[in-house]
C-alpha cells in the first residue's frame, strides 16, 4: 500500500492524490488501507517508524559495551553515513533522492515528520536516564543535530552534488557537531 501511495503521490504530489485513490489502486477498502495507516502522511513516513527507536537503541547498545551515550550515538551516526542510510541524508540513490524532493516539498508531510521526532526524542530521553528534565533536554538536542545533519546532506545533494562527492564534509560536521554536544553550546558568555 505504502509503495503505491508513494509512486501516486511522486506522479501527480501528495495533495493531488485521496485516500481513497490510494486504496484502489492498492485494491484495499479505505477501511482496510486506515488500519494499517491512521493517517494519510503515515503512507509516506512509515519508514521512519522503523528508525524512532534508532538512538535509544544506539545508547543500550552502547551501553552493553561500555561507550558513553554521546559516543554510541556518534558511532551509530558514522555507520549510517558510511552506509549511505537514506535516514542521514546521505544517499543520492534515484528513489531516495524522489522520496527526499517529495517530503521536503509537502509541508503536511513534514509536520508529521516532526512528530517522528518528537517520538525518538521520547525514546532516547528514556534510554538516558537519570534526570527527566536533564535526558529530555539531552535527547532534544541529539535529535535536533542528526535532523540538521540530514537536513544539510539532503539540500547538498538536491543541489546536484553526488553522495561520495559530500560524504567527507558530512562525517566533518558530524564530528563538529557532536563535539558540540559535548563541550556544550558557545552561547554561554555575552557576545
Amino acid at each position: 500500500m505504502s509503495d503505491t501511495a508513494v509512486a501516486l503521490f511522486l506522479e501527480r504530489g501528495f495533495d493531488g492524490v485521496s485516500v481513497a485513490e490510494v486504496a484502489a489502486a492498492a485494491e484495499v477498502s479505505k477501511p482496510t488501507l486506515f488500519r494499517y495507516f491512521p493517517a494519510k502522511e503515515d503512507l509516506v513516513l512509515h519508514r521512519f517508524a522503523d528508525h524512532r527507536d534508532e538512538p535509544a537503541r544506539a545508547v543500550e547498545a552502547g551501553r552493553a559495551t561500555g561507550a558513553a551515550p554521546l559516543d554510541a550515538l556518534y558511532a551509530h551516526l558514522l555507520d549510517g553515513l558510511e552506509r549511505r542510510d537514506p535516514v542521514t541524508g546521505l544517499c543520492d540513490a534515484p528513489e531516495v533522492l524522489a522520496y527526499h524532493r517529495l517530503l521536503y516539498g509537502t509541508p503536511a508531510l513534514l509536520a508529521r515528520l516532526h512528530a517522528y521526532q518528537a517520538g525518538a526524542e521520547a525514546a532516547l530521553a528514556g534510554a538516558l536516564g537519570g534526570d527527566p528534565l536533564v535526558a529530555r533536554l539531552a535527547a532534544g538536542q541529539v535529535v535536533a543535530v542528526l535532523r540538521i545533519l540530514a537536513d544539510r546532506n539532503v539540500g547538498r545533494i538536491a543541489g546536484g552534488e553526488t553522495a561520495d562527492a559530500v560524504a567527507a564534509d558530512a562525517v566533518a560536521e558530524a564530528g563538529r557537531a557532536f563535539g558540540t554536544l559535548r563541550e556544550g553550546l558557545p552561547y554561554g558568555a555575552p557576545a
